[in-house]
């Protein structure tokens, strides 16, 4: 009996797990079409998706799901390995955000453009919380970042991500995309929201039945 009651527990723990990984990749998808929707600035790594998206033509969203491969493939030397949520994150996060910009009004006059700023910040780091408080692996970009320290433990998380948040911000900028107050708004604000939302987000995967014996 306590074993079948463990295993039920496991159970309704992975489907939780499941329905808030996929839940915060959609709402990271949506929150990202909020920022782009605002025009006052992205993300670094969004900064990059916008400007090769104008530069090809490809959308947005096909552009996160393109990219992201080639950056999974440098894992290897990294010896990074991938999870369930890393490869539905390549997937699920540029379909969601192709899909919000299809039906999201555009935003007209500087109210509605802050508050879509606001709101895609807010929901980015709810949605990051969800997401990799699910412990199903990390996206592909944080995977190379938290990959790269592995390999070097003399470089510094912060260093690391500083060093690429600046290269793909800088080559984004270049080719077309966003940078405003957007952009500084959310480099302030993502990490104290992470802090936040991630803690009250985190499920732990079920610990394996302990068998013991009974005379």
């Amino acid at each position: 009996m306590a074993l079948m009651t463990a295993t039920g527990n496991g159970d309704r723990r992975l489907t939780r797990r499941l329905a808030q990984l996929f839940t915060g990749l959609v709402l990271y998808g949506v929150s990202m079409a909020f920022m782009v929707e605002s025009g006052l600035g992205l993300n670094p790594w969004d900064v990059f998706h916008q400007g090769l998206s104008k530069a090809t033509g490809i959308s947005f969203g096909w552009v996160v799901i393109l990219l992201g491969v080639p950056i999974l493939l440098l894992w290897i030397p990294l010896r990074q390995k991938p999870g369930i949520g890393t490869i539905a994150n390549l997937f699920v996060v540029g379909f969601a955000v192709d899909g919000a910009l299809a039906v999201l009004p555009a935003g007209h006059g500087i109210p509605a453009r802050i508050g879509y700023l606001v709101g895609g910040i807010l929901l980015n780091g709810l949605a990051t919380g969800l997401y990799i408080g699910s412990n199903f692996g990390p996206g592909p970009r944080d995977g190379l970042m938290t990959g790269i320290v592995g390999r070097f433990p003399k470089l510094s998380i912060r260093l690391v991500r500083t060093a690429i948040e600046l290269t793909v911000l800088g080559v984004g900028f270049l080719l077309g995309g966003t940078v405003g107050i957007g952009t500084v708004a959310y480099a302030l604000a993502i990490g104290p929201l992470v802090h936040l939302f991630l803690p009250l987000c985190t499920v732990a995967p079920a610990r394996e039945p302990k068998l013991t014996s009974v005379d």
